[in-house]
This record gives C-alpha cells, sequence and structure tokens, in this order.
C-alpha cells in the first residue's frame, strides 16, 4: 500500500464537498435545524424563529433547499396563501448528521 499524496487528489471529488455544497450557507443549516425540531413550518414562523434572516434571503434559501430535494414545499390553494415547509426523506436522512453536530455543541460549549 502507498502513501497517500496530496497532490494526486481533488476535494471537489469527494462526498464531504458534495454535502457541503448542499448545507453551506448562512441560513441553510439554521432552517433545516428549525424544520427537524418543528416538523411543518410555515414561513412566517420559520422567519420569526429564526429572527435575523430578511424575506428575500429565506425566499431565495428555502428556494434553494426544495431545488436540492431537502425541503418539500407545500402550496395551499386559498386566500390568503398558505404555504407549509417540512424536510423531504433526503432531507431527513441529512438529520443524524445535524444531530451530531448538535450533540457535540452541547458538549462543547464554554
Amino acid at each position: 500500500m502507498g502513501t497517500k499524496c496530496i497532490s494526486n487528489y481533488s476535494l471537489e471529488d469527494t462526498g464531504f464537498n458534495y454535502t457541503m455544497s448542499l448545507i453551506q450557507g448562512k441560513y441553510k443549516m439554521f432552517i433545516l435545524y428549525t424544520l427537524m425540531e418543528f416538523g411543518v413550518v410555515r414561513f412566517n414562523e420559520m422567519q420569526k424563529y429564526i429572527g435575523t434572516i430578511t424575506f428575500k434571503t429565506l425566499s431565495s434559501t428555502l428556494k434553494q433547499l426544495e431545488s436540492d430535494g431537502l425541503i418539500i414545499r407545500t402550496e395551499y390553494p386559498q386566500i390568503p396563501p398558505k404555504v407549509e415547509y417540512s424536510l423531504s426523506e433526503r432531507g431527513k436522512s441529512l438529520m443524524p448528521i445535524l444531530d451530531q453536530m448538535c450533540d457535540w455543541g452541547d458538549r462543547n460549549r464554554t
């Protein structure tokens, strides 16, 4: 077995890079955490819960997460419009990792 040489590898070709491309961003993990904790969440509830996020940023981030297949957007045809967000099966499969991050943070914060 030979020694690994960093010049022969590219981070872009790793599962780590792919996972990071899905969850990287200032608010993506906050949104995923919110949906993990509360299940089905409406747009305004999420905006109030996160607090520091603007309408535009929340809207575009939710669209990205939906496009990546991590969340489900359910729109009800009523007036006023009602939209709810929840984790998809793909998003749920990411939750053990998020749980581990939460556990690590609880154990290591000062």
